[in-house]
């Protein structure tokens, strides 16, 4: 896109009774190569608005008729994406940092210059192209049925959209792994969707909410008699997947013996029901899901090689929302609208204080953390904005991610602090600290005595 076809994107509208300031302003607006219309009324200016709105307005505080702050809860009501900026006097700075709490994107104090007034202008320009740009993405994401909930624009965003759309199309077992509430369900989801098995069932199952013997019966179902109180036959949610998709979320918490019966189903594509003696033909997906690393796992013999290898023909990593926070502010307005509509409320978003707290928050619980957040603020909100005081109670205590100069320490400073706080967790055992920190215990020993770190205990 050239230049002048983004400057051309960019409506601007000025709003004060001096003619003046108006002159000024929409000659170097208008250099700068956007469009700009100018209004001594504010009502001109709306009713120029209900033919097509503005991107970004500049409004007087003080107006005979209806002053700047009419104007802009008027704008933002009917408007929200447009970037309001409030001309003020000295006198009337006060009224200019409530406007900014109400939603304006920035105040000019009177005087001014025109080349003063452009930098902010120039700013709120760079903003308003970036919700334009967001507005784009996310309907060009939204045209794809199969992605429809996977909300951002972010890089990682981008890219896992684009494998979702790839294996949905091949018919193989896929792996995702990632962070407890990234969204691997909603992955999952996607691919079957988007799949040619989309008009058959999509069967999801928890591997870590029940025992051994239910899982067995969950998946595998029964025969009549099968065991006691087995009065009749159940067909379980392996089968009940047939032609379509099964998702087994949190594979890494099956217990090993009913490894060994999935390994043997996903090879043999046949399973057998509790007390059965026919083995039953299978047509399934397999997808599963797991916040644990199964390397490692396997490694500690909590997880059988073989079965991870068939589990993840294609393995797809879900991004933390630490990986991709410009994609916060749109789910904040997608979950507002969720939950808009779940209370009936009329919540119109957050303050920028608000905001500024939920983007510099590491959310160590991601997205699921990020509704939660989101779904609270609108069920206690009063106003048309929430601002922090009604955020969750707890948010002021939660960890902020941030990282000082200070704070940042040599790597051999880190290992050996995090060999004590270990020792010390376990009590100096170093048997039990070895197996912790997951390496040999003449290794402890080589650290212990590189570090000094008994002498720095004594």
């Amino acid at each position: 896109m050239k230049r002048d076809d983004e400057h051309n994107l960019i409506r601007i509208a000025v709003i004060d009774d001096e003619p003046l300031v108006l002159r000024n302003l929409q000659r170097k607006i208008s250099k700068s190569g956007f469009h700009v219309e100018t209004f001594l009324e504010a009502s001109n200016a709306f009713d120029r608005m209900e033919i097509i709105p503005f991107d970004i307005v500049l409004t007087d505080i003080r107006m005979p008729g209806m002053d700047g702050m009419e104007v802009l809860d008027k704008i933002k009501a009917n408007s929200p994406k447009t970037e309001v900026i409030m001309i003020t006097g000295y006198a009337s700075i006060e009224n200019a940092v409530e406007a900014v709490k109400r939603g304006a994107f920035y105040y000019i104090e009177k005087p001014f210059t025109p080349d003063e007034a452009m930098l902010i202008v120039n700013r709120a320009v760079d903003k308003s192209r970036l919700v334009h740009e967001n507005k784009r993405l996310k309907e060009d994401l939204l045209r794809k049925d199969n992605v429809r909930e996977i909300i951002g624009i972010s890089a990682p965003i981008r890219e896992l959209i684009k494998i979702i759309n790839k294996v949905s199309k091949i018919n193989c077992n896929v792996l995702i792994q990632g962070e407890s509430g990234t969204g691997k369900e909603l992955v999952a989801r996607a691919i079957h969707f988007g799949s040619p098995r989309k008009d058959r069932p999509f069967i999801s199952f928890n591997c870590g909410s029940f025992t051994e013997d239910l899982i067995s019966n969950e998946l595998f179902g029964h025969e009549k008699g099968a065991f006691t109180g087995a009065e009749s036959i159940k067909v379980g949610l392996l089968e009940a997947g047939q032609g379509g998709t099964v998702f087994l979320d949190e594979i890494g918490e099956m217990p090993l013996s009913m490894q060994v019966k999935l390994l043997r189903v996903i090879q043999e594509k046949k399973l057998l029901r509790v007390g059965g003696s026919s083995p039953v033909d299978l047509d399934i997906r397999v997808i599963s899901a797991t916040n644990k690393d199964l390397e490692n796992e396997i490694k500690a013999g909590r997880f059988r090689e073989d079965l991870y290898f068939r589990l993840k023909v294609v393995m797809i990593r879900t991004p933390s929302l630490r990986e991709r926070k410009e994609d916060i502010r749109l789910l904040i307005e997608h979950f507002t609208e969720r939950y808009n509509r779940l209370y009936n409320k009329q919540i119109k978003g957050l303050t920028r204080h608000a905001l500024n707290i939920l983007t510099n928050y590491s959310f160590p619980g991601n997205v699921r953390e990020l509704e939660h957040i989101v779904s609270s603020a609108v069920a206690l909100g009063e106003g048309k904005w929430i601002d922090e005081s009604e955020l969750p109670e707890d948010l002021g205590h939660l960890e902020v991610e941030t990282v000082e100069t200070s704070d940042l320490l040599p790597l051999d400073e880190q290992e050996k602090a995090h060999i004590i706080r270990v020792l010390e967790a376990t009590n100096y055992n170093k048997v039990r600290a070895a197996k912790i920190l997951a390496i040999p215990r003449t290794t402890l020993w080589r650290k212990i005595k590189k570090y000094g770190i008994l002498e720095s205990l004594a």
